[in-house]
């Protein structure tokens, strides 16, 4: 059996078609992602590359395989896990049509969170746009350059990078009760929560985090009425990085 291949480091199942393991598996270190393999990342080649800073599903080699596939697209992808100040990893203020509740960053200035980094070339890049609904009118996110020193990233060497992107969802963040935003636990954890707090919410999505997924997954229109509600009972705050989102086009 392939010691590198994504079943046997238990990096293969994909939110996408298993919505309550959201965000996924996550590597224990840098790879570079290759067909159905997590190489290790000898040497990371840096030229016409994007760096994309991943805080939810997109870190999951499983998703990523999945999201390439679609396309046909199967060039190596590098994985790099850096060290990021000033980011939180927050909850979308949007149901998704994949089942789930998906992450989002908020700024959260001195705070200091392990996330992996995405090096995408031009292809890549336009299937992750995609699978985040980039460019609007009709995308939940939008991607944002975050500059340093606002938001620092380093890699493992300690070199700081100029700036990275991350996508940020355009409806804003659920805070935690107090206004502040909330962190993501994972699904089932976020979900259940959800549920017990929202008597309107149960009656759209059912009881149990299966239910929710399962009418998610089967219902765009009620997916969006979801989201009306977070905003409806006031669960939705700013996530403080909307000044660097791009401007909605005319």
């Amino acid at each position: 059996m392939d010691d590198r291949s994504l079943e046997t480091l238990g990096l293969a199942d994909a939110p996408r078609d298993h919505p309550l393991l959201y965000p996924g598996a996550r590597p224990s270190d840098s790879g570079l992602l290759h067909g159905d393999r997590l190489l290790p990342l000898d040497r990371l080649v840096y030229d016409d590359r994007v760096p994309v800073l991943a805080v939810g599903s997109n870190a999951c080699p499983g998703q990523l395989r999945r999201k390439m596939d679609a396309f046909g697209i199967d060039s190596p992808l590098p994985m790099v896990k850096t060290r990021v100040t000033g980011l939180g990893v927050g909850v979308s203020a949007h149901v998704s049509r994949l089942g789930y509740v998906s992450a989002s960053p908020f700024h959260a200035p001195g705070h200091v969170a392990e996330l992996f980094l995405t090096w995408l070339d031009d292809e890549q890049l336009a299937v992750i746009d995609a699978s985040e609904g980039v460019p609007l009118p009709d995308g939940n996110f939008g991607r944002a350059w975050l500059p340093a020193p606002d938001v620092r990233v380093e890699l493992a060497d300690g070199t700081a990078l100029p700036g990275a992107y991350v996508y940020v969802n355009r409806h804003g963040v659920l805070h935690d009760g107090d206004g502040a935003p909330r962190t993501h636990p994972g699904q089932r954890p976020l979900i259940t929560e959800l549920l017990l707090g929202s008597t309107r919410l149960r009656q759209l999505f059912g009881v149990t985090p299966e239910e929710f997924c399962a009418r998610a997954r089967s219902d765009p229109g009620l997916c969006d009425r979801g989201t009306r509600l977070f905003a409806a009972e006031k669960l939705v705050t700013a996530s403080g990085l909307e000044a660097y989102l791009p401007a909605a086009p005319a």
